[in-house]
C-alpha cells in the first residue's frame, strides 16, 4: 500500500474545544498561485473560519486568513476573501440535509497537503454549552492526573 504524502499546514484546535464533532469529510479548495505559495510556506490562520452552504448548492470557506506571499506583486490575493471548497456533489447534498434538519455547523478543522494538493478538513459539528466544555476539561484533567499516578507508581 502507497505511503500517504501529509503535510499540516494550520489546524484549528479551537474548534474541537467549542464543538461537539460528529462527522468529518476532505475537501479540496481553490486557490489562486500566491494562495498556494504563502501556504506552502506555513502561513495561514483558521482561527474564526467557518464554512457554509450557499443557494446554488457551493460550499464556501469564510474568515480563512491567508497571509499575502511575500514575494507577491500587484496579482497578489485578499488574505480573507472567500474561498470554494470542493466536494462531490452527494457529499454536498448531505451536508445540506444535515445542515437544514439538525442545526449543524460546518466549522474548518485542519488544512494540509496531500499528494501535493491543498485538502481542508470540515467537520459537521455542533457547538457545546459551557457545562459540556467544563465536563470535557474536568475529564481531561481527571486522566491527565490518573496517568500520572500510574508513571509514580511504575518508578
Amino acid at each position: 500500500m502507497a505511503e500517504e504524502r501529509i503535510k499540516i499546514i494550520a489546524e484549528n484546535r479551537k474548534a474541537r474545544h467549542d464543538y461537539t464533532i460528529f462527522e468529518t469529510f476532505e475537501a479540496g479548495i481553490a486557490l489562486t498561485g500566491t494562495e498556494v505559495k504563502s501556504l506552502r510556506a506555513g502561513k495561514a490562520n483558521m482561527k474564526d473560519s467557518y464554512a457554509q452552504i450557499t443557494k446554488r448548492a457551493e460550499v464556501f470557506v469564510y474568515q480563512l486568513h491567508i497571509s499575502p506571499y511575500d514575494h507577491g506583486n500587484i496579482f497578489n490575493h485578499d488574505p480573507l476573501r472567500n474561498r470554494r471548497l470542493l466536494l462531490h456533489r452527494a457529499e454536498i447534498n448531505k451536508l445540506i440535509g444535515k445542515v437544514k434538519e439538525k442545526g449543524y455547523a460546518l466549522v474548518p478543522l485542519k488544512m494540509y497537503f496531500k499528494h501535493g494538493l491543498v485538502k481542508l478538513e470540515l467537520a459537521l459539528a455542533v457547538g457545546k454549552k459551557n457545562y459540556d466544555k467544563r465536563q470535557d476539561l474536568a475529564k481531561k484533567d481527571a486522566k491527565r492526573e490518573m496517568e500520572r499516578a500510574l508513571k509514580e507508581r511504575n518508578r
